[in-house]
Protein backbone atom coordinates (compact mmCIF):
# COMPACT_ATOMS: atom_id res chain seq x y z
CA UNK A 1 0.00 0.00 0.00
CA UNK A 2 2.78 1.98 0.32
CA UNK A 3 3.05 2.62 -3.50
CA UNK A 4 -0.17 4.00 -3.64
CA UNK A 5 -0.39 7.37 -4.86
CA UNK A 6 -2.47 10.07 -2.30
CA UNK A 7 -3.82 12.92 -3.42
CA UNK A 8 -1.63 15.61 -2.76
CA UNK A 9 1.13 13.65 -4.91
CA UNK A 10 -1.64 13.46 -7.52
CA UNK A 11 -1.66 17.37 -7.55
CA UNK A 12 2.10 17.50 -7.41
CA UNK A 13 2.08 15.09 -10.69
CA UNK A 14 -0.36 16.90 -12.22
CA UNK A 15 1.39 20.78 -11.65
CA UNK A 16 4.63 19.09 -12.64
CA UNK A 17 3.26 17.67 -16.08
CA UNK A 18 1.33 21.04 -16.81
CA UNK A 19 4.79 22.87 -16.13
CA UNK A 20 6.23 20.44 -18.58
CA UNK A 21 3.91 20.34 -21.15
CA UNK A 22 2.99 24.25 -21.22
CA UNK A 23 7.03 25.09 -21.28
CA UNK A 24 7.64 22.44 -24.22
CA UNK A 25 4.48 24.18 -25.98
CA UNK A 26 5.31 27.70 -25.60
CA UNK A 27 8.63 27.15 -26.87
CA UNK A 28 7.09 25.64 -30.02
CA UNK A 29 5.71 28.96 -30.46
CA UNK A 30 8.25 30.61 -31.06
CA UNK A 31 8.73 28.16 -34.04
CA UNK A 32 5.43 28.49 -35.33
CA UNK A 33 5.91 32.30 -35.41
CA UNK A 34 2.71 32.30 -33.58
CA UNK A 35 0.32 31.64 -30.58
CA UNK A 36 -0.47 28.40 -31.16
CA UNK A 37 -2.47 28.97 -34.60
CA UNK A 38 -2.86 32.94 -34.00
CA UNK A 39 0.27 34.30 -36.00
CA UNK A 40 2.16 36.81 -35.30
CA UNK A 41 2.04 40.34 -37.31
CA UNK A 42 5.22 40.13 -40.02
CA UNK A 43 8.00 42.85 -38.91
CA UNK A 44 7.65 46.47 -40.35
CA UNK A 45 11.21 45.75 -42.39
CA UNK A 46 11.41 42.76 -44.05
CA UNK A 47 14.93 43.17 -44.22
CA UNK A 48 15.69 42.90 -40.46
CA UNK A 49 18.58 40.68 -39.52
CA UNK A 50 16.99 36.98 -38.17
CA UNK A 51 13.58 35.00 -37.38
CA UNK A 52 10.67 36.84 -35.98
CA UNK A 53 11.23 37.63 -31.65
CA UNK A 54 14.38 35.30 -32.88
CA UNK A 55 17.75 37.39 -33.50
CA UNK A 56 19.79 36.22 -30.47
CA UNK A 57 17.68 33.72 -29.13
CA UNK A 58 17.60 35.15 -25.74
CA UNK A 59 14.36 35.56 -25.64
CA UNK A 60 13.17 32.22 -25.81
CA UNK A 61 16.02 31.28 -23.51
CA UNK A 62 15.18 33.43 -20.59
CA UNK A 63 11.79 31.90 -20.23
CA UNK A 64 11.51 29.85 -17.25
CA UNK A 65 8.65 27.93 -15.32
CA UNK A 66 8.18 27.12 -12.03
CA UNK A 67 5.24 25.20 -9.86
CA UNK A 68 3.81 27.95 -7.15
CA UNK A 69 0.93 26.84 -5.38
CA UNK A 70 -1.83 25.60 -7.43
CA UNK A 71 -0.60 26.94 -10.69
CA UNK A 72 2.47 27.27 -12.83
CA UNK A 73 3.96 30.53 -13.34
CA UNK A 74 6.29 31.50 -16.14
CA UNK A 75 8.75 34.51 -16.17
CA UNK A 76 11.77 36.02 -18.29
CA UNK A 77 14.01 37.87 -17.35
CA UNK A 78 14.86 40.30 -20.09
CA UNK A 79 12.96 43.61 -20.03
CA UNK A 80 10.95 43.52 -23.38
CA UNK A 81 9.56 39.58 -22.69
CA UNK A 82 6.01 41.65 -21.63
CA UNK A 83 5.87 44.55 -24.24
CA UNK A 84 6.46 41.43 -27.06
CA UNK A 85 3.89 39.17 -25.73
CA UNK A 86 1.58 41.42 -24.98
CA UNK A 87 1.66 44.09 -27.10
CA UNK A 88 1.38 48.30 -26.39
CA UNK A 89 3.25 51.23 -26.35
CA UNK A 90 7.06 51.25 -25.35
CA UNK A 91 9.96 53.42 -25.58
CA UNK A 92 13.61 52.91 -25.97
CA UNK A 93 16.65 55.27 -24.74
CA UNK A 94 18.73 55.67 -27.95
CA UNK A 95 22.25 56.87 -26.67
CA UNK A 96 23.73 60.42 -28.68
CA UNK A 97 25.77 59.71 -31.62
CA UNK A 98 26.39 61.37 -34.72
CA UNK A 99 24.52 60.97 -37.99
CA UNK A 100 25.83 61.42 -41.75
CA UNK A 101 23.83 62.99 -44.42
CA UNK A 102 24.24 61.98 -47.93
CA UNK A 103 26.76 64.33 -49.03
CA UNK A 104 29.44 63.97 -46.13
CA UNK A 105 28.36 66.23 -44.03
CA UNK A 106 27.91 65.08 -39.74
CA UNK A 107 24.98 66.08 -37.63
CA UNK A 108 25.63 65.43 -33.52
CA UNK A 109 22.38 63.85 -32.02
CA UNK A 110 21.23 64.28 -28.50
CA UNK A 111 20.37 61.30 -26.44
CA UNK A 112 16.57 61.16 -26.13
CA UNK A 113 13.54 58.33 -25.50
CA UNK A 114 12.29 56.88 -28.93
CA UNK A 115 8.50 55.80 -28.53
CA UNK A 116 6.97 52.98 -31.10
CA UNK A 117 3.73 51.10 -30.85
CA UNK A 118 4.87 47.54 -30.31
CA UNK A 119 1.99 44.90 -31.73
CA UNK A 120 1.07 41.50 -29.67
CA UNK A 121 3.24 38.74 -30.49
CA UNK A 122 1.80 36.65 -28.03
CA UNK A 123 4.00 33.51 -26.81
CA UNK A 124 3.15 32.52 -23.16
CA UNK A 125 -0.56 32.78 -21.38
CA UNK A 126 -3.62 31.20 -21.27
CA UNK A 127 -6.06 30.14 -24.26
CA UNK A 128 -8.03 27.94 -25.98
CA UNK A 129 -4.69 25.60 -26.74
CA UNK A 130 -3.59 25.79 -22.85
CA UNK A 131 -6.86 24.74 -21.58
CA UNK A 132 -6.53 21.89 -24.10
CA UNK A 133 -3.26 21.28 -22.52
CA UNK A 134 -4.17 21.47 -18.98
CA UNK A 135 -7.46 19.38 -19.55
CA UNK A 136 -5.21 16.54 -21.24
CA UNK A 137 -2.93 16.53 -18.13
CA UNK A 138 -5.40 16.47 -15.86
CA UNK A 139 -6.89 13.56 -17.67
CA UNK A 140 -4.25 11.68 -18.28
CA UNK A 141 -3.17 11.77 -14.31
CA UNK A 142 -6.52 10.56 -13.44
CA UNK A 143 -6.55 7.99 -15.60
CA UNK A 144 -3.65 6.78 -13.79
CA UNK A 145 -4.89 7.86 -10.44
CA UNK A 146 -8.13 5.29 -11.60
CA UNK A 147 -5.93 2.20 -12.23
CA UNK A 148 -3.84 2.68 -9.23
CA UNK A 149 -7.12 2.55 -7.18
CA UNK A 150 -8.38 -0.48 -9.35
CA UNK A 151 -5.69 -1.98 -8.56
CA UNK A 152 -5.39 -1.83 -5.03
CA UNK A 153 -9.43 -2.61 -4.71
CA UNK A 154 -8.38 -5.73 -6.55
CA UNK A 155 -5.71 -7.06 -4.02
Amino acid sequence: MADFLDSEQLKRNILSDMRVELTEEFDKNFERKAFFTNHWKKRADPNAKGSLLLVTGTLRRSIRSEVRGNGVRFTSAVPYASIHNEGGIGSKHVKAHVRRGKKGNTHQVKAHMRHFKMPQRQFIGDGKHTQDIIKKVISDNLKNYNIQLNGLFKQ
